[in-house]
């Protein structure tokens, strides 16, 4: 018969391998993750590609403004793409390893299951805007709709993005006036740096009186009779 402190101990050795494994695996796929958000957020310029070599003498004037900007919304998108994945592992790699421990403790999870699950319902129904926004923000990351120094239109606002999160947007408005749209709220919009955008041409044809070179002059028409009576002397 096993004595309950050598059980103890099992169950204690049991859980901590559980804990240093969960540890081992959420190290390892930080790491990796890093790495690719490293390379994403390296900054390479048109001039080292080989394939544009040949154009070096006329992408050396319009390189460093380019590079800097694609560079900047290239380590944002990274950035933002990076956090996320972070905290998909953490929360992952976390409820894992806390169901392994509880079942090395031989603890029955079923039940606690059922209640995170309606926890999860609940949280999901107060809660839906916000992981709406957030939901929209990880689109908008993923599928790269619009970056940092894009000129959007939306239905509220057109203007220059400054910062793209996964819950709001930050717009300059053409007025100067800084802007912040939910992700969740922006339901159409045109990216207007992406594509053929033409500004809109005035409608509005000014109305000139002046006469065409080499027309003659109207001639001077006839005098309107009026209507008043005239005085005559005898």
């Amino acid at each position: 018969m096993a004595e309950p402190n050598d059980s103890i101990l099992d169950h204690l050795a049991l859980a901590g391998i559980t804990v240093a494994v969960g540890l081992l695996v959420w190290l390892v796929l930080h790491y990796l993750i890093r790495i690719v958000v490293k390379r994403a957020m390296a900054d390479r310029a048109p001039l080292e590609l080989r394939t544009l070599r040949w154009a070096a003498p006329v992408l050396r004037t319009i390189d460093p403004v380019a590079r800097a900007l694609d560079n900047e919304r290239r380590v944002q998108r990274a950035r933002t793409i990076g956090s996320l994945l972070n905290s998909t592992v953490t929360i992952m790699v976390a409820v894992v390893t806390g169901l392994y421990v509880l079942m090395a403790f031989q603890i029955d999870i079923a039940p606690l299951l059922a209640s995170v699950g309606v926890l999860g319902i609940a949280i999901g129904f107060g809660c839906q805007q916000l992981i709406r926004d957030f939901l929209a923000g990880v689109f908008i990351a993923i599928e790269d709709q619009y970056g940092i120094g894009d000129v959007i239109q939306t239905s509220e606002v057109i203007g220059t993005v400054e910062y793209v999160g996964l819950r709001i947007t930050r717009v300059v408005g053409e007025d100067g006036t800084l802007w912040y749209l939910r992700n969740g709220e922006i339901l159409r919009l045109g990216n207007r740096s992406k594509g053929n955008y033409q500004p809109p041409a005035d409608d509005t044809p000014a109305v000139t009186t002046s006469t065409p070179a080499g027309a003659p002059a109207p001639a001077p028409g006839p005098v309107p009779a009026s209507d008043a009576p005239h005085e005559t002397t005898e």
